[in-house]
């Protein structure tokens, strides 16, 4: 992806989906995560990375991606939170709450 490090240090809650095209798991998650992309217009952003993309493989090293897919949030730059597997929508919709609410609440996450 061009410009990942814009990407990762805007205002708004970015989701960046690790990738793979030939994994199983991976190709389940997409329509999960077009559905979220859709409910969560104006609250979060969504990008993917391909961990065989040549162009991205520094990325993948930087945050050491051993496992697809791996899904993770960011603001500003920083890590939020990070997992690896499927998930649901709903589950990835919780995960927005909780950054929020402690943001809101002014707590480090």
């Amino acid at each position: 992806m061009k410009d990942f490090e814009k990407v990762i240090w805007r205002q708004s809650l970015v989701l960046v989906d690790f990738f793979a095209t030939w994994c199983g798991p991976c190709q389940m998650m997409h329509p999960v995560l077009d559905r979220f992309r859709e409910q969560m217009v104006g609250r979060v952003d969504v990008f993917k990375i391909d961990i065989d993309s040549l162009e991205d493989a520094e990325t993948i090293r930087r945050y050491n991606i051993q496992a697809v897919p791996t899904l993770i949030f960011f603001r500003r730059g920083r890590v939020l939170w990070r997992a690896s597997g499927r998930l649901s929508l709903e589950q990835l919709k919780e995960v927005v709450e909780r950054i929020e609410e402690k943001e809101y609440a002014g707590c480090n996450i």
